[in-house]
């Protein structure tokens, strides 16, 4: 299995984990779809810095698609000023987006907040927090979704998504439907 306990992965080296997020992505992002990635881009050690950050940039630009990048704990300003050096025009915009601590967007008549943390929000009407961070744990609140490629909430789809694929917008919206659900059948109980 694994390349660390902390986030076991059933690869057998790096290169073979960012080919199949590389594989898998493709299949399922074209080349002018927004993306918004929850932070934690990349963990890599690699020294200098100006190396990691290279090898960074050549997986996120093989990604299809735009990328609005939200700053997670492991993420650095260093390396969100290295990929906006190299940021490149795809359709119609810029390869890159940056933000610091989320994005607020509109889909499918809700307001959908996606941060790197979840964010404890209150009750408010057709918000939804995305967020990733966890790991392996979902937020007991129904306005709460982990959308991170290891998150339990992954098991409301019907089909596996696949190791790296971002979540469509109609996976998401089946996400937030059936949490409400459970949430729901757990009250009752």
């Amino acid at each position: 299995m694994g390349m660390s306990d902390f986030a076991p992965r059933p690869f057998l080296n790096i290169e073979e984990m960012n080919d199949t997020i590389i594989r898998n992505w493709n299949q399922a992002v074209g080349e002018n779809d927004i993306v918004y990635h929850l932070g934690d881009i990349a963990m890599l050690h690699t020294r200098p810095a100006k190396a990691a950050y290279e090898q960074i940039f050549e997986v996120l630009d093989s990604l299809n698609g735009r990328l609005v990048l939200i700053k997670g704990n492991h993420d650095s300003r260093d390396l969100f000023k290295y990929l906006n050096q190299h940021n490149h025009p795809v359709g119609d915009g810029m390869k890159f987006e940056f933000h610091d601590v989320g994005a607020l967007i509109k889909m499918n008549h809700r307001q959908y907040y996606l941060t790197h943390y979840p964010m404890m929000m209150g009750i408010v009407k057709q918000i939804i927090n995305l967020h990733g961070h966890i790991h392996h744990y979902a937020v007991p609140i129904k306005e709460n979704i982990n959308v991170g490629i290891d998150s339990p909430e992954l098991d409301y789809l019907s089909e596996k998504v696949p190791f790296g694929a971002p979540l469509s917008s109609a996976q998401v919206e089946k996400i937030v439907e059936q949490k409400a659900i459970d949430l729901l059948r757990e009250g009752d109980r």
